[in-house]
């Protein structure tokens, strides 16, 4: 190909920059943009407040205390496509957000900032109609408002921050027959109401203080402090964790990262502590399914992914899917950041193996209408289990574990084909005596059962919420003989495991118990449940 000629051929500006407006925002998501831009500049706080007249022009101000912008800063942020930012981590993404999401809905932009307390305050301003008055892409820098400089003041103390500014808002009410009347106004009051319950969920990890994993913002809507929403009820006792895997990953150039998916099963109504506990887990259809956070903020919720269709039997059934940065190009992240496509192998994996499980412990939550208490009912279950066993524990090891990374769970195992370095849990023990036999309420994977150590002894974990744990051990709690034939049988396996594994066969002996754990959940899915009496 022999090129002749170059030209530039910037957008014609009006058509661009109306054409924009139709990107397929609500309000929630453009908000949600902004406070994204807010927190990639370290705000602590973010103040959100609206206004409408006796007209109905409404204005509305989105302000931080972030680090602020100079002008030059200023420009490029205004700029369509704006360079990429130094933080990869940054919830805003694509350079796009902050104007496309405004213009969604008001044909006047304005960003009035500062970056140090020596610095000026800065305006600059997209108006729509100006744009296409001249017919280029003229950004106008205008002094602020006394609105906006009392605002700016109000949450950054003299300090660095910045105020977004609406107006000339077109597109967030239909059009009223008295647009500052009183139905405007409750239309007005519903969105706001809606604005909140979105922030408390999409920014649920940054605003609850006792979450390690993100920075702490406190953000405000007309003067109201919003609280996290929870939506895995994390502290109700009767929620139960009933799936969890973490995936590394490793990309052609080296780069190593992971992703972890949790799948939880929420209480009944009547399991709830109190009511108003229930009422704020929010049990409604369209809130089933995934959660999936980009470094910590909420990008999808409330659909199965095109894996399955919203039913009143999946209500109680939330699955959290984390993921950073890194993953951004394999999950196909969109501009809105609202929407995430999985590859083909991960599409399946979550489908087939992974969702399986929970999917009909929630269903037996939802259909069978009783609570499923496995903790109480298996407390002192494998008691007799862990004496017997541990009576015998020397004459019939044939392995020796030596611990050799307690924090990454890195052990030496030393048996008949040589030593061989694996991961397993190594655990102190949970109450006195528990070294060999431990219930649990789940395992990687969905495992009925895995090796350990516990307190240095060889051990057995036992997943409590396998079916084949709820449908034949829990019916036989009674018969002491029959609980510790079969964790006898599991420690057995275990030990064998240890006793033969090397490099060869270390991962076979894994994906052996999974497909074992995986046949027993077909074999046992037409026993009857167990009848287990409330606390």
């Amino acid at each position: 190909m022999t090129v002749t000629k170059t030209k530039k051929v910037p957008p014609h500006a009006k058509r661009t920059i109306e054409g924009l407006r139709d990107t397929g925002y609500d309000f929630n998501t453009a908000i949600a943009d902004i406070i994204d831009n807010s927190i990639a500049a370290n705000a602590s706080l973010i103040n959100i407040d609206s206004e409408m007249d006796f007209e109905g022009n409404i204005t509305i101000y989105i302000c931080d205390n972030g680090t602020g912008m100079s002008e030059e800063g200023l420009d490029k942020a205004m700029t369509y496509g704006s360079p990429e930012r130094n933080n990869p981590k940054s919830l805003g993404k694509f350079g796009l957000g902050l104007k496309t999401s405004s213009t969604s809905f008001c044909r006047r932009l304005s960003v009035t900032t500062r970056n140090e307390e020596s610095e000026g305050i800065y305006k600059a301003c997209w108006d729509l109609d100006h744009v296409g008055d001249v017919g280029d892409w003229e950004l106008l820098y205008l002094e602020p408002t006394n609105e906006e400089l009392e605002l700016l003041y109000k949450t950054a103390k003299g300090n660095s921050g910045t105020v977004v500014t609406w107006e000339k808002v077109d597109r967030l009410l239909k059009d009223y027959q008295d647009p500052g009347g009183t139905y405007a106004r409750r239309a007005m009051d519903k969105l706001i109401a809606s604005l909140k319950e979105h922030i408390a969920m999409v920014y649920q990890r940054f605003l609850d203080n006792n979450n390690p994993t993100a920075e702490n913002v406190s953000i405000f809507v007309q003067g109201e402090e919003i609280e996290a929403w929870d939506p895995f009820c994390t502290q109700e006792e009767n929620t139960e964790l009933v799936g969890e895997h973490t995936q590394n990953v490793e990309f052609e150039d080296g780069t190593q990262t992971s992703f972890t998916v949790k799948a939880y099963v929420l209480p009944r109504k009547e399991e709830f502590s109190t009511e108003e506990s229930w009422k704020n887990a929010k049990l409604r259809n369209d809130l089933q399914g995934f959660y999936i956070y980009r470094e910590n903020r909420l990008i999808h919720f409330g659909n199965w992914l095109g894996m399955f269709s919203n039913e009143p039997h999946g209500t109680l059934l939330r699955v959290e899917f984390s993921f950073d940065y890194l993953m951004d190009e394999a999950f196909d992240v969109d501009i809105k950041k609202s929407r995430v496509l999985l590859n083909r192998d991960l599409f399946d994996w979550l489908k087939k193996e992974f969702l399986p499980a929970p999917r009909r412990a929630a269903n037996d939550r939802y259909r069978v209408g009783k609570k499923q208490n496995v903790k109480s009912a298996s407390k002192n279950a494998h008691t007799t289990s862990n004496v017997s066993i541990g009576n015998h524990e020397k004459e019939v090891q044939i392995s020796n574990v030596e611990v050799t990374n307690k924090e990454n769970n890195n052990a030496e195992v030393t048996n008949s084909k040589g030593k061989v370095h694996i991961n397993l849990p190594i655990l102190d023990p949970v109450k006195d005596g528990e070294f060999h036999v431990s219930a649990v309420d789940s395992i990687e994977d969905g495992v009925l059962w895995e090796p350990a150590l516990i307190g240095k002894h060889h051990a057995v974990r036992i997943n409590t919420n396998h079916d084949y744990y709820q449908k034949v051990y829990l019916p036989n709690l009674n018969s002491g003989v029959t609980i510790q034939g079969m964790d006898s049988l599991l420690w057995a396996i275990c030990e064998a495991e240890l006793g033969t594994i090397n490099e060869d066969t270390k991962f076979y002996l894994r994906e052996l118990r999974i497909e074992v754990s995986r046949i027993l959940r077909r074999l046992v899915q037409d026993l009857p449940e167990p009848e287990l009496e409330d606390e």
